[in-house]
């Protein structure tokens, strides 16, 4: 059963939560990020339940797992915190939270458990507590969160020195709120977020890259993005990134500063809702300008290739990220081939060679579109009425094409084995080649994308490139 927005606390999983704790005697808070979101809109179902026990964890756990039928998974050993999935909702119960002894200098905080616990936790806006057992309470704000939500500012319930150095992922979480939220972060938290943030290199890549994919994900990633480039965040997590950002162009030579340019796009992607990868994509798709930039006297600074030199850097960036393979390769392909679509509008729009685009985008057409769209921005609004112009003849071109074609899933009609059984070839490259050929002719219109013209064409074909390969055989 799904909570309706207006009754999130009576969920029947949460209500036999609460009930475990009162027949157990224990104390039960709701806290942190489920807080600030109902606080921030009361009519938004809570699917996140983040709940601080006071009593025996595991035993709790355990009971609840098997009122719910679920079951209990350790998700944070260091804070004590566990996952009990029910449905559609989860409940994250954790024990409070006690100073590493290592943090020096030790802040003066009271004996009171749940005070402890909250001063402790990374933001204000997330150190905010409502009790429902022994019973439902009103709301507890030992440090001012709900006026930060208020005034939108992002800070620390404690000194941020001591919050930051505790957990320096905190730096990546105060951007991911900021951007996220579209707060600003309070002047002494985003000084020590600057000082401090050569901690990052000790937090493990997976916490880095999963606070980067969600700033990425937020409304307006430029936001964020400027606030790890302020900080000094982007030289130590994303270096190629901090690269662009660093290489500032002649303005005389009326070039787009290629950073304040990413941020454009990568909104852009954001605005028409592209994907993470495509998102990704924007973030990296001149990524790799500062290693092609080179002077012409004519043209100013030029970046040949730099989509090409772009694509292997995604691939070297997406192993140090950890990122999945198929992340990478999309990103890969999405950056390898966001200049062809513009390219087309200044060459002239062919069917075979949209065919061509069609084939090499595949299923990642649409979002190639989006990424291509935002990539074009100007400060001068002609400039960009006319490269849109051009841009959408390409779009009604592909769209064109590919429904007489249906190229997006395009293979050749003509497989290996009929090839093989056409020219008595054993597997092996010759086939690929002949195959290889027979999608070309059809990309390039010379043939239908039917089996029979296929065949034919196989036919006609075969001879020359069997002899071919027969006196290559003989030269080497």
């Amino acid at each position: 059963m799904k909570a309706k927005p207006s009754d999130n606390f009576q969920h029947p999983s949460f209500v036999s939560i609460c009930n475990a704790a009162r027949a157990q005697g224990y104390s039960l808070y709701l806290v942190g990020g489920a807080v600030r979101e109902y606080l921030l809109n009361p009519q938004r179902v809570i699917d996140n339940f983040d709940l601080l026990l006071l009593g025996d964890l595991q035993g709790f756990a355990s009971n609840c797992a098997a009122l719910l039928h679920s079951r209990v998974v350790e998700i944070n050993p260091e804070f004590g915190t566990v996952l009990i999935p029910a449905g559609e909702v989860q409940f994250e119960i954790s024990a409070p939270r006690s100073l590493r002894k290592a943090t020096n200098p030790e802040p003066d905080l009271p004996d009171d458990v749940l005070a402890h616990d909250l001063l402790l936790r990374d933001f204000t806006v997330n150190a905010l507590a409502i009790p429902f057992s022994p019973r439902r309470g009103e709301m507890i704000d030992l440090c001012g969160g709900a006026a930060d939500l208020a005034n939108k500012v992002i800070r620390t319930p404690i000194d941020p020195e001591i919050t930051i150095k505790e957990d320096p992922l905190r730096i990546l979480r105060a951007v991911r709120f900021a951007s996220g939220l579209n707060f600003a972060i309070a002047p002494e938290l985003l000084q020590v977020m600057h000082d401090q943030n050569q901690l990052l290199r000790f937090v493990s890549v997976e916490r880095k890259t999963a606070e980067l994919l969600k700033i990425v994900s937020t409304n307006r990633p430029s936001v964020g993005l400027k606030l790890l480039y302020m900080t000094g965040v982007l030289d130590v997590i994303a270096p190629e990134i901090a690269a662009m950002a660093r290489l500032k162009q002649d303005r005389s030579t009326r070039h787009k500063d290629i950073f304040e340019h990413t941020l454009k796009v990568i909104d852009g992607v954001a605005e028409a809702e592209g994907e993470l990868e495509t998102r990704l994509a924007a973030l990296l798709h001149d990524i790799g300008k500062p290693a092609t930039r080179q002077y012409d006297r004519k043209l100013g600074w030029t970046f040949h290739g730099h989509e090409v030199i772009g694509e292997r850097m995604v691939e070297k960036v997406g192993a140090n990220w950890k990122l999945p393979n198929s992340t990478v390769e999309k990103v890969a392909k999405l950056v390898r081939l966001h200049m062809r679509p513009i390219n087309l509008s200044d060459e002239g729009v062919t069917d075979s060679a949209v065919r061509r685009l069609s084939f090499q985008a595949g299923e990642d057409v649409v979002e190639l579109i989006k990424l291509c769209r935002a990539d074009v921005t100007s400060s001068d609004p002609r400039r960009v009425k006319a490269y849109l112009a051009n841009f959408e003849k390409v779009v009604q071109h592909l769209k064109e094409v590919d429904e007489k074609d249906q190229m997006r899933s395009f293979q050749s009609p003509v497989r290996g084995e009929t090839i093989m059984a056409e020219t008595g070839l054993e597997p092996g490259p010759a086939v690929g080649k002949l195959k290889k050929m027979i999608e070309s002719a059809i990309i390039d219109g010379i043939i239908p994308n039917e089996y029979d013209a296929a065949l034919n064409y196989l036919r006609q074909i075969r001879d020359t490139v069997l002899r071919n390969l027969k006196n290559d055989s003989k030269l080497n």
